[in-house]
């Protein structure tokens, strides 16, 4: 597992960016999200833990769960 920040939520558009520890950036879509975590109340600065798994545009995140 990967621990990370939130960076940005797009709201609207359903995903949104975290900053792991070793300051790389990953995509993340709302459907990655662990059942604990509400997307429509996430908010930039909130600690998480995921998977790193590869997808056609590159590198994303996945089974995100708060830290």
């Amino acid at each position: 597992m990967t621990t990370g920040t939130i960076k940005k939520v797009v709201s609207d558009r359903g995903f949104g960016f975290i900053t792991a520890e070793d300051a790389k950036e990953y995509f993340f879509h709302r459907g990655a999200l662990d059942s604990s975590i509400d997307f429509d109340r996430l908010v930039g600065g909130e600690r998480v833990t995921f998977e790193i798994e590869q997808s056609p545009k590159g590198a994303r995140a996945a089974q995100v769960r708060s830290a």
